[in-house]
């Protein structure tokens, strides 16, 4: 059977709409055999044909079979544009094959040859210098004027995050569709820019409403999803009204997110409701916005009411349902939702896991957390950043350091995200020299010192005691927000600096960064331990009565603290009747503290009663309250609070203390001789011990002759092990 060059046409092209690749090589290898495949529409067809069927290599093959003669614009095409769809992966085979259709000078490139040569660009800011080449290749052959080839530069520029460069080409094209508009308004929107992308809408509807379609209004609304934009997201609203654009599904989804991260849920929910074909997406956008409002239950019946309805949940719907159960510590329902992702099979979507292992690290299932992490060991930063976050969270800051070694040793480039969580864990653990190769590392990455990263890295030097480098990284912050006030007033506050903790929420407020809860926190603990009382109830007016915020239990502790150290324990008494929440026992806690360090053993009883009679657990006020009535000698009521104490099952955690040498933290635990080189430590506590009699000083055991954890049963203080090992 004869077979002419259209009919081979005709089975190659039915072959790649069908994707049938087996049948496709028959065709291919006819072709061969009668020599049609130096025709060069057969040519191409077969090169399209394994492209399409993701067979590149062979797609590759057959070109270079076709012979230099044979080349077309659209044998070039096939194989750029194929690559590009690959991604990043694919970006060095577009260049190459680029430049060599370039030299080879048979065919010029078009605009569907730009089209994929930009998008192979996009994908990376490495790429940036080979799009800028091929822009120049666009201008020599008079390609650029053309509006196809402008948006796909101009989306191009907008993804590499080269806003200026692509303003420049929007503002250059002689001819602009809707295409270009979007393209530039969702750069802005990339770039968090909410101004600029609002007014580039304004320019458009005033020069071409007309193009103003469904893909223009969601880009622009993308922008606006933040509460100083909301006045600008209604006017919006308002035109897609007016345009009849209401009716369109992205349009509904966009707007639900503007009013939901706005914090607008009522209006939120009218957009839902009166949504007449409710995507999954539409739901997704509903329940993740109550879930990141905190209304976790309100998120659980709408995923109910999804289901009676029908509708399939996608991965995202499972993000924002994990995430509501993690808010609110919903194990029981959290475990139901794990188990219908498995049902749906979307246990291997990184998102999904990245939520699991979230959900259970805030449900303190850390265990859980991590089998759910290692079930998807991909090379992705976000799954890795959430598990060192988890590990954060829980308290487990020498696994969050481990992991994250582990992370740069298997030559994973962490974000900022990551660098945050891994300096908080060297907060935490005072791990200086860790924290100052993670800020080496940061600079190395080009991640600079903006948020999360200089809020905790200048947090990290506090808690290090290295106030002078916390300052430092402080005020080269491009951007200071009202986390990095806090963390650089704590610092100071926490490290005896309080003055000039306040010196800096005043600038703070000079700066119109208006405080919140944190803030007031830090500044009344500052008050409390430089003594300013007056200062103090002014400060805790001030939060209350210019600033409307409600006094949580922390700032009521911080102002019995702050009247305690200062001997007010009459007002401090009265000051604590006077809380208008359940406070439990924290506050008495706090005055039973001040009582011992004070000497005021009266007052102390009087706590350390209070405390009984609410059944503390804590087994510091059992000893402490039994330590004070040792000193008065009244033994009966000794012996009382100690089988209290056995009778309620309160047990003395042992001490804990660690140092950091030679970037390695060592843990030292009261009463246990597990560290290699504790002989050598004991030896030089020892000698320290009495090198201090010799010169008179004596440890005050006034308070404390029940508190058996000193020389009687040979141990030595957890903060003394540490010092003495610094010294082996």
């Amino acid at each position: 059977m004869r077979h002419s060059t259209p009919s081979l046409f005709s089975l190659l092209l039915r072959c790649t709409d069908q994707r049938i690749v087996k049948a496709g090589r028959s065709v291919h290898a006819l072709s061969i055999k009668i020599g049609s495949l130096e025709d060069r529409f057969v040519g191409n067809s077969v090169v399209n044909m394994y492209a399409k069927c993701g067979h590149l290599s062979n797609a590759a093959m057959a070109f270079e079979d076709m012979g230099a003669g044979c080349w077309d614009v659209v044998s070039w095409n096939c194989l750029i544009n194929s690559y590009s769809q690959l991604g990043l992966t694919g970006s060095a085979a577009v260049f190459d094959l680029f430049r060599r259709m370039v030299a080879h000078g048979g065919s010029r490139p078009n605009a569907f040859t730009f089209a994929g040569v930009f998008s192979a660009a996009s994908h990376s800011l490495e790429m940036a210098g080979w799009g800028m080449e091929a822009h120049c290749v666009a201008i020599k052959t008079d390609n650029s004027a053309d509006v196809f080839v402008g948006s796909s530069l101009l989306n191009m520029y907008c993804k590499l995050g080269l806003l200026s460069d692509a303003r420049k080409v929007f503002d250059r094209m002689p001819q602009k569709n809707s295409v270009s508009w979007a393209a530039m308004i969702s750069g802005y929107a990339s770039n968090r820019d909410g101004f600029e992308a609002f007014e580039l809408f304004r320019l458009m509807v005033v020069e071409d409403e007309c193009s103003v379609n469904e893909f223009v209004v969601t880009s622009v609304l993308s922008a606006l999803v933040s509460l100083e934009f909301l006045h600008m997201g209604r006017q919006v609203h308002d035109l897609t009204i007016k345009n009849g654009l209401v009716s369109f599904i992205p349009v509904d989804n966009s707007l639900i997110t503007l009013y939901t991260k706005c914090h607008c849920l009522d209006e939120a929910l009218v957009i839902f409701m009166s949504s007449d074909n409710k995507s999954p997406i539409t739901w997704s956008a509903m329940i993740t916005g109550y879930a990141q409002n905190g209304d976790s239950l309100k998120a659980l019946q709408l995923f109910c009411n999804m289901h009676s309805n029908d509708v399939s949940p996608t991965e995202f719907t499972f993000v924002g349902i994990l995430n509501a159960c993690g808010d609110q510590s919903l194990l029981p329902e959290g475990i139901e939702a794990h188990c219908y992702i498995l049902k749906l099979g979307f246990e291997t979507q990184v998102y999904v896991k990245s939520a699991l292992v979230d959900m259970y690290a805030k449900c303190f299932r850390i265990e859980d957390a991590r089998r759910a992490f290692d079930m998807l060991r991909e090379v992705d930063v976000v799954l890795w950043t959430t598990m060192i976050s988890a590990y954060v969270q829980n308290g487990e800051h020498e696994e969050a350091l481990t992991m994250y070694n582990k992370m740069e040793s298997d030559g994973l480039l962490p974000n900022n995200l990551t660098i945050a969580s891994a300096l908080r864990a060297c907060s935490s653990l005072a791990a200086f020299e860790h924290g100052k190769q993670i800020h080496a590392r940061t600079i190395k990455h080009g991640f600079g010192i903006g948020i999360p990263i200089g809020s905790a890295l200048s947090t990290m030097y506090a808690k290090c005691g290295n106030l002078e480098e916390c300052g430092h990284v402080f005020r080269r912050m491009p951007q200071k927000d009202v986390v990095a006030w806090n963390s650089i007033i704590s610092g100071y506050s926490q490290n005896g600096r309080g003055v000039d903790a306040l010196n800096l929420f005043e600038e703070m407020r000079l700066e119109g960064t208006e405080p919140d809860h944190v803030t007031f926190i830090n500044v009344l603990f500052a008050c409390s331990h430089i003594g300013l009382v007056e200062k103090g109830w002014s400060y805790f007016r001030l939060m209350q009565d210019e600033y409307g915020l409600a006094p949580k239990i922390e700032h009521f502790a911080c102002m019995v603290d702050m009247l305690t150290r200062a001997g007010k324990f009459e007002e401090a008494r009265e000051f604590i009747e006077s809380v208008p929440m359940d406070h439990g026992m924290c506050l008495w806690r706090i005055v039973l503290g001040s009582c011992r360090n004070k000497k005021n053993f009266h007052f102390g009883a009087y706590a350390g009663e209070r405390l009984m009679e609410l059944g503390s657990t804590d087994s510091s006020a059992y000893i402490l309250l039994s330590n004070i009535y040792a000193s008065w000698n009244r033994r009966d009521d000794v012996e009382r609070v100690r089988r209290l104490m056995k009778l309620r099952g309160v047990n003395k955690e042992p001490g804990c203390s660690w140092i950091e040498m030679k970037s390695r933290v060592h843990v030292f635990v009261i009463g246990e001789l597990l560290h290699p080189e504790i002989e050598d430590i004991y030896v030089e506590l020892r000698w320290l011990t009495k090198h201090m009699k010799e010169e008179g000083y004596f440890p005050d055991t006034g308070v404390a002759p029940y508190d058996h954890l000193m020389g009687d049963l040979g141990y030595f203080s957890e903060e003394e092990l540490p010092m003495s090992a610094s010294l082996c």
